[in-house]
């Protein structure tokens, strides 16, 4: 089996497209611009490196299985929209408990609406 050398057409979600500092998801916070809709708040900024990621679900969404089905559900849409993001921003994804029910598409419709794309 061969592994694709370049991950922008394979279905992984690279370390280097995700925020994974406690810091940088409280700089986002505090200095980010922030749109709501229904059942997400997403804080973005502009970055100069490539467009990353950050997912924050509370205990609030539900149990793990459920906090684990939203987490992949906004994975899935920022890896297969990630090239639409212009300019290339910093994204924090806040689930609210009502996101818990959700389907692909209404995620898809909702954070495209929140990120103008």
């Amino acid at each position: 089996m061969t592994q694709v050398a370049n991950d922008d057409c394979s279905y992984r979600f690279p370390r280097r497209y995700r925020i994974r500092k406690r810091r940088e998801y409280l700089s986002l916070q505090k200095g980010g611009r922030r749109r709501r809709s229904e059942h997400f708040t997403v804080i973005t900024r502009e970055t100069g490196g490539p467009a990353r990621l950050g997912i924050t679900t509370s205990r609030k969404v539900g149990n793990a299985p459920a906090r684990n089905r939203v987490r992949r559900l906004v994975r899935e849409f920022f890896r297969q929209h990630r090239a639409q993001i212009t300019p290339p921003r910093d994204v924090l994804v806040i689930a609210s408990p009502a996101a818990r029910d959700l389907r692909y598409r209404a995620v898809e419709r909702e954070l495209s609406r929140s990120l103008e794309i």
